[in-house]
């Protein structure tokens, strides 16, 4: 049973997770090959950059 006022494990733990994912599948889609999957790649790999942009941003106001 949680105590009150702590949120579950998924809440913790699901955006550092996504950005995990989206890293994991940006790096293996850029070693795999070419065409879209350069795409996919660079999409995946600047999630985390823009995660942190968009966190500083948010910190600052």
């Amino acid at each position: 049973m949680s105590k009150p006022g702590r949120g579950s494990l998924l809440h913790t733990f699901g955006a550092p997770l996504a950005i995990a994912l989206a890293s994991l599948i940006g790096l293996v889609s850029a070693l795999l090959g070419d065409g879209i999957r350069d795409w996919i790649s660079w999409a995946g790999l600047a999630a985390p950059v823009l995660v942190i942009i968009w966190a500083l941003k948010a910190r600052r106001t």
